[in-house]
């Protein structure tokens, strides 16, 4: 514990991204969680055989550490398979004006999206699959947030509103957000973002009291899916949790792409339309405080006839 006190932040950080010391030798000032989130998932397509692949999707480190001067900086490193190796998911400082008042800048995550990019953050295994029209991404730039006691403002000026990567500052992107919670139970969000030709509202609600959480969300958006596109979509989604780590999702969501425009391997453009909606059911069960097992049933039908069953089993362990 002394020996590591004495290592700058920095290195504190490297050694603790390396491996070199353990969670349990971390200061008040260094943070250190992630998870390990792996699965089976088994697709009956209508007109084509059966799919089923397994493995760890993806492994995150989540590191912190505050300076105790009102900044503080945050790095997750991810890994999810060969092709895409390790990465630098976000990496950020932010820097407290003042209890209410906080800048952040560097690469984050959008605040927009009922759905989280996260499996932590699902109630159920799967994604809508809607977010890459809806949601804003990984972004490098400035956020500013201001939280009152019953309502949080946020404006985002980012190089790309779905960019991790993207350092043109040029043609900034810029996400707004309003949010009201009128009680503690009740939460409503909007956002409105635009970059360039590129426009996206998301907006949801949800309420939760006990073991029961309820949410609704309502998306539009143009060119998302190439210039000219349109799109909207929505979903509503129940999640009670019963006794003795027990807990159940239900969900239902649509969207529809119009003139959308896909690139192909030989980058052409092909033009595209896409109506999608799904049932999703998900049981899932807290073995300890650790490792959750989530159980999916998915029907999904879309407007080519390409209906689809899939069944998902999904260990999720978080330290």
């Amino acid at each position: 514990m002394k020996k590591f006190t004495k290592l700058t932040p920095v290195a504190a950080t490297l050694m603790l991204a390396l491996g070199a010391v353990s969670s349990a030798q971390a200061d008040d000032k260094l943070t250190v969680g992630g998870f390990i989130d792996m699965s089976y998932l088994s697709t009956d397509t209508d007109g084509a055989s059966s799919e089923s692949v397994s493995g760890v999707d993806q492994v995150e480190f989540n590191i912190g550490y505050d300076f105790g001067n009102k900044l503080t900086a945050n790095v997750d490193l991810e890994y999810k398979n060969s092709t895409d190796g390790a990465n630098v998911e976000q990496a950020f400082i932010s820097y407290a004006v003042s209890d209410n008042l906080s800048i952040k800048a560097g690469r984050f995550l959008s605040y927009s999206g009922w759905e989280t990019e996260e499996p932590t953050g699902l109630f159920q295994y799967s994604g809508t699959g809607y977010a890459q029209y809806f949601y804003g991404y990984y972004q490098q730039g400035v956020s500013a947030l201001y939280s009152g006691d019953k309502f949080a403002v946020a404006v985002s000026v980012v190089n790309d509103l779905a960019g991790p990567q993207s350092t043109d500052s040029e043609h900034p992107g810029i996400e707004t957000m309003v949010a009201f919670m009128p009680t503690e139970n009740f939460t409503v969000k909007a956002f409105y973002s635009v970059d360039g030709d590129t426009k996206m509202l998301n907006t949801w609600a949800a309420y939760s009291m006990d073991s029961l959480t309820l949410a609704a969300e309502y998306n539009s958006s143009e060119d998302t899916a190439g210039a000219g596109s349109e799109a909207d979509g929505y979903l509503l989604m129940a999640n009670y949790g019963f006794e003795n780590g027990l807990a159940l999702t239900v969900r239902y969501h649509d969207f529809e792409v119009e003139n959308g425009l896909i690139t192909e391997e030989d980058e052409s453009l092909t033009p595209f339309a896409k109506s999608q909606s799904a049932i999703t059911i998900a049981p899932s069960y807290a073995v300890n405080d650790n490792l959750l097992m989530v159980f999916e049933y998915r029907m999904d039908s879309d407007d080519l006839g390409m209906d689809s069953d899939s069944i998902a089993i999904e260990a999720l362990v978080t330290f």
